[in-house]
């Protein structure tokens, strides 16, 4: 057989293929794995509480702003969170109980008595998605690639080396069609995140800023979400009065929400 035949060439280009294997799955596992140590930055590894505070600004101005409380629970079989949130201001919102567990997301309103589910890309207010404010671990619900090393500005128009992830979605959990996100280089910190929708449209820029200890770890505890079409419309989320809970299983189901009412 010629050293040039088709039959060879195609030898050749299997085996290569092959060989390639390996790499590819070591590269796949070494981004999950950057995903996950991103993931164990932005949230504690055990079932907490905090405070959400959600605040719209249009071009500089504050127009709106929502606080929470939220109580985070490790899910049974581990890796995802299940949530749930008591709205305690404004007066007009204070009662209300939004529950994320599993795929499922819920609201209850005291006024109504009536608990509905609703969809995680549903604005809760201004940029803020109620899939946003939920406690979320990414490398449950999507898979990374690593796209590249680049310097960027963070939050805090400080300049950083970063590691570039593309996140593409593993299951119905995810509230993204795709979320570019970088990654400090040394620390492992979320930097910035882009998330679009399923038409590839940009939906809004986050950046992860005003690191503090908080139960054990550095951790972000503050959100700049910024429109993907209007940069003069921007979200900013607060996390404060980390504390760590036991919560029961038992609050976490939507029979649970008329009762519920912790501090």
């Amino acid at each position: 057989m010629s050293e040039h035949s088709p039959r060879r060439r195609r030898f050749a280009l299997v085996a290569a293929l092959l060989a390639a294997l390996p790499l590819a799955a070591a590269a796949q596992a070494d981004a999950q794995q950057l995903l996950s140590a991103s993931d164990a930055i932005r949230n504690p590894e055990r079932s907490f509480r905090a405070t959400v505070t959600v605040t719209e600004f249009e071009k500089g101005a504050q127009v709106n702003s929502l606080t929470l409380l939220s109580f985070a629970r490790m899910a049974e079989g581990g890796g995802q969170f299940a949530t749930l949130m008591r709205f305690t201001q404004p007066p007009r919102d204070a009662g209300k109980v939004m529950l994320k567990n599993g795929a499922d997301l819920w609201f209850y309103d005291p006024s109504t008595k009536a608990a509905v589910r609703i969809s995680p890309q549903q604005r809760l207010i201004g940029q803020a998605a109620n899939g946003d404010v939920v406690t979320v671990n990414f490398a449950r619900d999507y898979q990374a690639r690593l796209a590249g090393e680049e310097t960027i500005t963070d939050g805090e128009r400080k300049t950083r080396a970063s590691q570039k992830l593309e996140l593409r979605p593993s299951g119905d959990g995810a509230v993204y069609a795709a979320i570019e996100l970088w990654i400090d280089a040394a620390s492992k910190a979320p930097i910035k995140a882009r998330f679009f929708a399923d038409s590839g449209r940009l939906l809004k820029t986050a950046y992860y800023r005003k690191f503090q200890r908080q139960l054990g770890a550095d951790r972000p505890t503050e959100t700049v979400i910024i429109d993907g079409v209007d940069t003069q419309s921007v979200t900013l989320v607060r996390l404060s009065d980390y504390a760590v809970r036991d919560l029961p299983a038992a609050w976490y189901q939507k029979e649970f929400l008329p009762r519920f009412n912790a501090e």
